[in-house]
């Protein structure tokens, strides 16, 4: 009983640690121009669809939300881009929304890219860097945790498997919701 509850300590340890290094990561960059910092709330804005009808984002508002920022030319935005869809199948519209923002100029070359990785969650374009100015993805992959009031809980920078247990757990921790996982 007792290596048990070490295991769970110490893995909940680290699945702190890695995402405190993930908001800690965003301290190291500068903040975009007008951006809304952790703990603050989404302002107004309409979001242009990609793969779907265009959207604000209180339109996403009583569930938690997981906005993705890519680009079409972004290597790890293309490496990580199977496990969100991975993880819009099992849980999008149900526990949590999960939506992506593209950066990309062209909007044909988002297009494709959406085409191409047969992605099915809800997509949107940026090309005037209004979106990514406001949340301050001024690197990419970034991914932004947001409450079901649209407060933002976390910025994590870089590539992840969001579909591995680890990145799952950690994101019913964040969001206090349980996702079918063993939370440590």
């Amino acid at each position: 009983m007792g290596e048990i509850l070490s295991y769970r300590k110490v893995m909940h340890l680290i699945l702190r640690l890695l995402f405190l290094a993930s908001a800690l990561s965003t301290t190291l960059y500068a903040a975009t121009p007008g951006e809304i910092e952790i703990g603050g709330q989404l302002r107004k804005a309409t979001l242009q669809g990609i793969n779907n009808e265009s959207n604000t984002f209180s339109d996403f508002r009583g569930k938690p939300l997981i906005i993705n920022f890519w680009a079409s030319w972004c290597g790890p935005c293309r490496s990580e881009m199977g496990s969100l869809e991975r993880l819009a199948q099992r849980y999008d519209g149900n526990e949590f929304n999960l939506i992506g923002i593209s950066i990309d100029d062209d909007g044909h070359a988002a297009a494709a890219f959406v085409d191409q990785f047969k992605i099915t969650f809800r997509n949107f374009l940026d090309s005037n860097v209004f979106l990514e100015n406001m949340l301050g993805a001024n690197t990419i992959p970034m991914t932004i945790l947001v409450d079901p009031g649209g407060r933002v809980l976390m910025k994590v920078r870089g590539l992840r498997e969001w579909d591995s247990p680890k990145v799952v757990a950690a994101i019913a921790q964040v969001f206090k919701i349980d996702l079918g996982v063993n939370q440590p």
